[in-house]
């Protein structure tokens, strides 16, 4: 590992679809050197190796390393878990909700020995859970932990709306809240084309459509693969959250966070829009929601509290 380049240093943890397809696409972009973990020997190094060797063509001079110890993780700036589970055909995320918290918790745990001063994102589903779960683990303020969900929700919004509309998706600002998935709480007022309120452009009943086939998005993508998910746009999220810590871009996006009595909700991660810079979640940013829009969001935040329950944390 090239510890004197100087660069900053982001730790993969899992080196499954989306663990692989987040350290390429952070490689690709020339943004830190990488470390891909997994506990499966040789598949780190491999694929890790593969990724180094198209550092050339993409005009990338990071370092890309492939490794079971987390002693090569060591003073990591961010720390991504992907490791875990794979949801299959008919699996709800929260059927793997304790496979993979035994998972989670050994991850963050080691990576928080190995890098005090990380931050940590979590997109193992299901996702909430998982971030509150590692939040407990490393002991970290809960700035410095958050979870993956509502960027790529709001892109696979974002994704069908530009092909309802026939616009280009740079122009769609998508907003939601809650859950990721199944107890994703859209947001249509706060949903624009260039500025334009979707409930402005299309009926009820098709935004009723498009947000139900967002919610569903994962699964529609497990019923066509048959085995294992999705991974291209898990990544993709996953990415744009990396670049806006480890640059301080200070991007306004949907993650999952702890909430302290914001929305009304107090000691539990889930959903919200908010301030990535280089401290993590710098601020949580509160919408006035309508009162059925409250209702949604208290409803999803039972569901994740369900599940905080039934891992006792």
């Amino acid at each position: 590992m090239n510890t004197t380049s100087g660069r900053k240093k982001i730790t993969v943890v899992g080196a499954g679809n989306v663990g692989a397809s987040t350290a390429q696409l952070i490689a690709k972009e020339g943004l830190a050197d990488v470390v891909l973990y997994d506990i499966a020997e040789g598949i780190p190094q491999g694929k890790a190796l593969d990724i180094a060797e198209a550092c050339p063509l993409w005009g990338s001079a990071v370092s890309v390393k492939g490794t079971n110890s987390y002693s090569d993780t060591k003073d990591s700036d961010i720390v991504v878990i992907t490791a875990g589970f794979p949801r299959k055909p008919d699996m709800s995320r929260d059927d793997l909700l304790h496979a993979n918290a035994g998972v989670v918790k050994a991850a963050s745990g080691a990576a928080a020995t190995a890098s005090p001063n990380a931050v940590i994102i979590v997109v193992t589903n299901p996702m909430d859970a998982m971030a509150q779960l590692a939040w407990k683990t490393t002991g970290f303020s809960c700035r410095r932990v958050m979870g993956m969900g509502g960027i790529l929700d709001a892109a696979r919004f974002r994704a069908f709306l530009s092909w309802e509309l026939n616009v280009s998706p740079e122009d769609i600002e998508a907003m939601l809240l809650g859950g990721h998935g199944d107890q994703m709480v859209p947001l249509p007022r706060f949903t624009t084309v260039k500025g334009i309120p979707i409930t402005e452009l299309l009926k009820k009943a098709r935004i009723d459509a498009l947000v139900q086939r967002t919610r569903s998005g994962g699964a529609e993508i497990v019923g066509l693969l048959k085995s294992g998910s999705a991974y291209y746009a898990p990544a993709a999220a996953t990415c744009q959250m990396v670049k806006s810590i480890l640059l301080d871009e200070k991007r306004l996006l949907p993650c999952a966070a702890y909430l302290n009595g914001e929305y009304g909700a107090k000691g539990l991660y889930v959903g919200v829009p908010v301030i990535l810079g280089k401290e993590g979640v710098e601020k949580v940013v509160e919408l006035k929601l309508t009162k059925e829009e409250k209702a949604m969001f208290k409803e999803s935040c039972t569901a994740v509290k369900r599940l905080v329950r039934k891992l006792d944390i």
